[in-house]
């Protein structure tokens, strides 16, 4: 039950006092090219890295599909030609001093990348698409390992 019923907001965080769920996605051209955006110093953590796209599932959320679908449209503002779940990781890492716990689903998703634009400009310093031979630097902790997951599910990106 939400705040929506009438109860308290209480301070915990997703991931910090509960393991989070999000959703990653790796928005690709079907030509071996990637959308990535640079997170921006409002981000939660890896300030200034390139990252491929990711979100909590949000309370009532009906599958994880439908969350990495809101959570492109509300990244890129695109919707996805198709998508794929690739796999599913448990992130554990640090935060500053904090540990953090996630589940993590991760999609590929087909896209036009000509129609991507920035949706949360408070989050992201900029949008570029980039081969996945020459990817930019530096790398959100987590990319390398997730773009392992997507590519030993059989897309090639």
């Amino acid at each position: 039950m939400g705040n929506k019923e009438g109860l308290k907001k209480y301070d915990l965080k997703k991931g910090v006092n509960f393991i989070g769920i999000t959703c990653t996605f790796f928005c690709h051209d079907g030509k071996g090219n990637l959308l990535m955006h640079k997170r921006s110093k409002n981000c939660r953590d890896e300030v200034g890295r390139w990252d491929c796209g990711s979100g909590s599932m949000e309370f009532g959320e009906k599958s994880f599909r439908e969350a990495a679908l809101r959570e492109i449209y509300e990244e890129y503002r695109i919707k996805p030609r198709s998508l794929k779940l690739c796999g599913v990781t448990n992130v554990i890492r640090k935060n500053g001093k904090r540990k953090t716990h996630w589940v993590c689903f991760i999609f590929s998703a087909c896209v036009n990348p000509e129609k991507a634009r920035v949706g949360e400009p408070h989050k992201m310093e900029e949008l570029r698409l980039f081969p996945t031979k020459k990817l930019p630097k530096p790398l959100h902790s987590m990319l390398k390992k997730h773009l392992a997951v997507v590519r030993r599910a059989g897309v090639k990106i």
